[in-house]
């Protein structure tokens, strides 16, 4: 709440948060929509959304305040947006996180875009790129996304593709977005169709948020480009240039804020998007195809566990998540994929609990925390004595797409399928070779 002193100016001029106003003082003249009063900050300051997107506050003390008009920030232009039969038609499934959400300024709230003339609003560029379907999921947090939510979305898009849309965006938040692309990539079936995840690092309300070219650029994705996999559209760098599709199953979020946090670890980028739309094809990828197969879901998943190994880790947190029933472990080992072995202090070896896991019909597999690189059960003695207790050593995956692999895979398949299938590329995510130029400096 504002205070009582400048509330009574609002009184009499008849001003209500999102009316249009003019503030003068001490020779500045400014003019924006007065914004609600935020939890923080001083009762006494007015809070002035400028023309240009950024806030400002003004100290009411000593000022002039003109009511301009009463239009409020929430009255769409677009009221009779007629689809243009000639543009591809592309649904957009919210899920929440940071682009998935508005500012309300007149309810001084979050709340969700749920119709396409609310979206083109705030960006009219989308009119000339696609006919817009807005599919209003669900609004949560990354951090809140579980198993349940990645086979609502692998369902939505099914339907969204069979109505008859060309291309998937599907808005997230950043923190669990690969989590969630590599869970879609298994779980869609017969893909033949772009599929873009995208988010942002700054909220839609400030003047510097990329939310708008990141959303922007993932439509021109799915509305123009061949790729039939499912990806992330996220910045190349800091700057509102050029915009990179990642293969989902070899993304991660590599930063908690720049812009450019999202990187292909042990791949290329798919392909790159300039500003002004122009998409240039980086490496191989699996194209759109003339005659198609009817795509569908299989959205098994059976909850496994990730593990990381750190020096005086606790081996026995693997019986302890054998008694609550779990089938299945991922391993982040150290280097070529290492978990203590061969100590000299008793209890440290995680050695007889992994052979007592896989005796159990229990799936183990080995990433590195490396990230970049391959994990190689030959190199040394005591890799080749994990391989022998029956570790899967998993190759170039990524420790998150391997656990959402074989979570996949045992809700899917038998134990022994699953282990022959985890150490097989399915969708991109192993690849043949290590690429040496592509380690992230």
């Amino acid at each position: 709440m504002y205070s009582k002193d400048l509330q009574e100016m609002f009184d009499a001029e008849h001003i209500k948060p999102g009316d249009i106003i003019k503030i003068e003082w001490q020779g500045n003249v400014l003019e924006g929509a007065l914004m609600p009063k935020s939890e923080a900050g001083s009762e006494d300051t007015i809070i002035l959304k400028l023309k240009n997107g950024y806030n400002i506050g003004v100290n009411y003390h000593n000022i002039k305040l003109k009511k301009i008009s009463s239009k409020k920030l929430n009255k769409f232009p677009f009221s009779n947006y007629i689809p243009n039969p000639e543009l591809p038609n592309i649904s957009i499934i919210w899920t929440g996180g940071t682009i998935g959400s508005k500012i309300d300024y007149i309810i001084s709230g979050v709340s969700m875009t749920v119709k396409p003339e609310e979206l083109l609003y705030y960006i009219p560029e989308l009119a000339k790129i696609a006919n817009i379907n807005i599919i209003p999921l669900f609004s949560i947090s990354s951090e809140d996304m579980t198993f349940i939510e990645w086979q609502k979305i692998s369902e939505e898009v099914i339907k969204a593709l069979n109505n008859g849309s060309r291309g998937i965006v599907i808005t997230h938040g950043t923190d669990t977005m690969h989590y969630t692309a590599s869970a879609l990539a298994f779980m869609l079936q017969n893909l033949n169709a772009p599929i873009v995840l995208t988010g942002s690092q700054r909220s839609s309300d400030r003047g510097s948020s990329d939310a708008f070219f990141n959303l922007i650029s993932a439509v021109r994705f799915a509305a123009n480009s061949d790729i039939a996999e499912v990806g992330i559209c996220m910045h190349s760098n800091s700057s509102d240039d050029e915009m990179l599709f990642i293969r989902g199953v070899k993304a991660r979020k590599m930063h908690t804020s720049r812009r450019d946090a999202f990187r292909a670890i042990n791949d290329k980028p798919i392909a790159s998007i300039t500003k002004d739309g122009n998409i240039k094809y980086l490496s191989s990828y699996k194209k759109i195809l003339d005659i198609k197969e009817v795509a569908v879901a299989k959205t098994g998943f059976e909850p496994i566990v990730l593990i990381k190994v750190h020096p005086n880790s606790d081996p026995e947190i693997i019986d302890y998540y054998m008694q609550k029933g779990i089938r299945g472990f991922i391993i982040e080992g150290t280097g070529l994929g290492h978990t203590p072995v061969s100590v000299e202090h008793e209890g440290f070896s995680w050695l007889p609990y992994i052979k007592n896991a896989v005796a159990n019909g229990v799936v183990v597999g080995m990433t590195s925390q490396c990230l970049y690189g391959r994990v190689n059960e030959n190199v040394y003695k005591n890799l080749r004595i994990l391989k022998n207790a029956g570790v899967i050593f998993c190759e170039d995956m990524l420790p998150e797409t391997a656990y959402v692999k074989l979570g996949w895979l045992l809700a899917n398949y038998n134990v022994e399928k699953a282990k022959e299938m985890l150490k097989k590329n399915l969708v991109g995510e192993i690849k043949n070779r290590t690429i040496y130029d592509e380690f992230l400096i």
